[in-house]
């Protein structure tokens, strides 16, 4: 069944249910542009005006928390020259690949109030850029923070990187983002259509052919299997090494039948190997929490029973990769020392007090320099 839009004159989308002409998913598009719906959105009814409401209102929320929190993230590293260091390069350029998320979020709230895609075909292929840009971008740089970490953590004198090294790293991460994003944008290898409500857009993974399915395995591996094991390959590493570090000042203490060899160790808020834990998990955990469900909407698309598939149960993923871009920030940087106290000096009402330390400006630092000071007092 069809409904005539009189002002177009256009047939556009119904069914009748129960008696009531109910509108279908793309029932505002004018046919030129129904190419772009892939036809399993065809049969879904359309969400009713008061979801797109509610989704507009969540996504500015997150807009505007997303802005305000790497926007300092990015103000503060970059105009403190304590904080100028190779590894802070990466917490930056994170961030700056989180605001790139942010700036999808503008055009969903003008799709949203519109109920439909702004833009069409341009506007599907900018969106869906943005988010391929920030989310591959975002999941190659948690990798690159990892092993930055374990080579600071395991070799603190020598493992450090300067800033031309961590620069070279930045604008590999960059690179990393080219190849699936440029290629559906330009119909090379893939494409970008509209998904869920049709306000948001990503790559096909819906259209049943053997290429759309090894295309959506290659970016599978390429945007979230690879990143994934570097970040659990140098987690192990970090957590083998802080084990070790530790097993062997405690058996040297009780050597010397002494409690600890870690100086001033009871007067820390946190053991290191806690400290270290905690970050590690928590970085895992947020990049498993931001990705998984949508290689999960993915792989189903591609591979499972797409009638699980229904346009809510896709808006999800979408929310969880901004919810955690708005998190990343606060993760990331809000337990360095330096930037504690960079945000207490300049922006007063945050309320955070950090006290002056001179032992580090990283976690990492503060796991090694518990045994120089052991060698000293004995």
């Amino acid at each position: 069944m069809f409904l005539l839009n009189e002002t177009d004159a256009v047939l556009l989308p119904a069914a009748r249910t129960g008696g009531e002409m109910v509108k279908l998913l793309g029932w505002n598009l004018p046919p030129e542009q129904m190419h772009l719906v892939h036809e399993h959105w065809k049969d879904f009814p359309a969400p009713p005006y008061f979801m797109h409401l509610l989704l507009a209102l969540i996504y500015f929320v997150l807009m505007n928390v997303s802005l305000i929190g790497n926007g300092i993230v990015v103000w503060i590293f970059t105009t403190s020259k304590s904080l100028r260091n190779g590894s802070n390069m990466f917490i930056v350029n994170l961030a700056i690949f989180d605001l790139l998320m942010m700036c999808e979020m503008p055009m969903f709230l003008v799709n949203a109030f519109s109920e439909r895609l702004v833009g069409y075909e341009t506007g599907c292929a900018i969106y869906a850029a943005l988010g391929s840009v920030s989310g591959i971008g975002g999941a190659i740089s948690n990798a690159v923070i990892a092993y930055d970490r374990y080579r600071t953590i395991s070799n603190p004198l020598e493992g450090r990187m300067n800033r031309t090294k961590a620069s070279l790293f930045v604008v590999m991460t960059w690179l990393w983002t080219v190849p699936f994003t440029v290629m559906p944008m330009f119909n090379i290898w893939g494409r970008y259509i509209p998904e869920g409500y049709l306000t948001t857009c990503s790559f096909d993974y819906l259209t049943d052919d053997s290429d759309t399915r090894v295309f959506v395995g290659c970016i599978f591996a390429w945007a979230y299997a690879i990143p994934m094991v570097f970040i659990c390959y140098f987690y192990t590493r970090l957590f083998g090494h802080v084990r070790q570090h530790e097993n062997m000042l405690k058996n040297q203490a009780r050597k010397m039948n002494i409690e600890s060899l870690a100086a001033n160790r009871n007067a820390n808020a946190e053991a290191a190997e806690i400290r270290i834990a905690k970050a590690a998990f928590t970085i895992f955990f947020l990049f498993v929490c931001a990705w998984t469900p949508y290689a999960f909407v993915a792989m189903i698309g591609a591979f499972g029973d797409k009638t699980i598939l229904t346009p809510f149960f896709t808006m999800i993923p979408a929310m969880c990769c901004k919810i955690v871009s708005c998190l990343d920030p606060w993760v990331y940087a809000i337990s360095h020392p330096r930037y504690r106290q960079e945000l207490e000096k300049r922006l007063p009402w945050l309320g955070i007090k950090e006290a002056p330390d001179n032992v580090s400006t990283t976690e990492s630092k503060q796991t090694v320099v518990a045994e120089p000071a052991a060698n000293a007092e004995t």
